[in-house]
């Protein structure tokens, strides 16, 4: 199914996202009881600030000045995950450290005020400079060019993390993160991902805390290195020796995963969209698929729905700043199904969204805007 591309230039007035723009559904409203945890998910990691220029012709020339016709600013790094889900209608918890400069006071108020992420675990660090990323969008692709001190000495994550339905965790091989076993122990269902082997072992043996996991998210390069595998589905059924769930992304094609504990397998195909920025889709992803799986929807729909979140996510710039909410998956919903000639069959698989999306009356059209964040300018309605 081809979606219709969000425009790069024309639409429907800008629109802030802040609380008054927090989900419209409640994707767990029909399973929560009194005795359920605080949260539906926790994670922890690095808060950057984020400057993002955009409407670059072409990448930077050494020796010129290239001027961007457009620029943003806005919490990155576990930032854009904590983001996706707040805006999927989950209950977020995020430990993190804040620089106690402007960046910092900046990242911290547009999560807990703009998103209504719980920052109650999250701390100050005196003297501790934020993280930066600067990133430059052109062609489809992004360049990026980070700067940051040390971290402070002591870890953002508590060694009691908050009791949460999920935690979403990002593996270090080599390395145990304490608060994973201490989650899992309390019956916290722990979503992996993990980022490049640079030290090029590529041993699911290092991985040590994937045995606290539920689910195992990683691209289709990293689930054939660490499996041997030679093509990514077969990569997803050899991590099921590890995991109960593989989720494997292969890129342009989609998305395949296993689930050992049903037998049940699944691959859903790409939305075919114009990517503006990859950032952050890799987040919104995982972000989905975490929400449908809470949801308890058939794995097929959870990544139809991870999908989507993802190929809305790219059609944005920014990372947290292009996450979608249930606005953004609700016009879709509502205009990709008046598109002409729509293959019926394709259109079948994202039905399930009818029952969640909000009420055409309540959503506005698409593609939607959003006024994107700057430091120095205060919130508008």
């Amino acid at each position: 199914m081809i979606a219709p591309n969000a425009s790069t230039g024309k639409g429907p007035s800008p629109v802030i996202q802040g609380p008054q723009c927090r989900a419209q559904v409640d994707p767990l409203a029909g399973l929560r009881t009194p005795d359920d945890p605080p949260w539906d998910v926790y994670l922890t990691g690095t808060v950057f600030l984020d400057i993002i220029f955009t409407g670059l012709d072409s990448a930077p020339v050494r020796g010129t000045e290239s001027w961007a016709r457009g620029m943003g600013s806005s919490p990155g790094g576990v930032a854009n995950m904590a983001t996706a889900l707040a805006r999927l209608g989950l209950r977020t918890s995020l430990a993190a450290a804040f620089g106690d400069d402007h960046y910092g006071e900046y990242c911290w108020d547009a999560l807990e005020q703009g998103e209504g992420i719980d920052l109650s675990t999250s701390r100050t660090a005196p003297g501790w400079h934020s993280p930066v990323t600067v990133s430059m969008a052109y062609e489809g692709e992004r360049t990026m060019v980070s700067h940051g001190h040390e971290p402070p000495p002591e870890e953002p994550a508590p060694d009691h993390p908050p009791h949460a339905r999920a935690a979403v965790a990002s593996l270090t091989p080599g390395k145990r993160a304490p608060w994973i076993a201490q989650a899992a122990s309390r019956g916290t269902r722990i979503f992996a991902d993990v980022g490049w082997d640079d030290t090029g072992a590529w041993d699911l043996a290092g991985l040590a805390d994937l045995e606290h996991c539920e689910a195992f998210l990683p691209n289709a390069e990293e689930a054939m290195r660490y499996t041997g595998a030679a093509c990514p589905r077969s990569a997803a059924h050899a991590l099921t020796e590890h995991v109960p769930l593989a989720v494997v992304t292969l890129g342009a094609e989609g998305a395949y995963a296993v689930d050992r504990r049903t037998g049940e397998a699944a691959e859903v195909p790409a939305i075919a969209v114009e990517a503006l920025d990859p950032t952050g889709a890799g987040d919104v992803f995982v972000a989905g698929f975490v929400t449908g799986t809470l949801a308890g929807w058939p794995l097929a729909d959870r990544l139809a729905f991870a999908g989507l979140t993802a190929a809305l996510s790219v059609q944005e710039f920014g990372g947290s700043l292009s996450a979608p909410g249930w606005a953004e998956i609700g016009a879709w919903w509502r205009k990709v199904q008046s598109v002409d000639e729509q293959d019926p069959e394709a259109l079948s698989r994202y039905a399930f969204l009818e029952a969640l999306a909000p009420a055409a009356g309540a959503i506005r059209p698409w593609p939607l805007r959003r006024a994107v964040p700057t430091i120095g300018f205060g919130r508008s309605a």
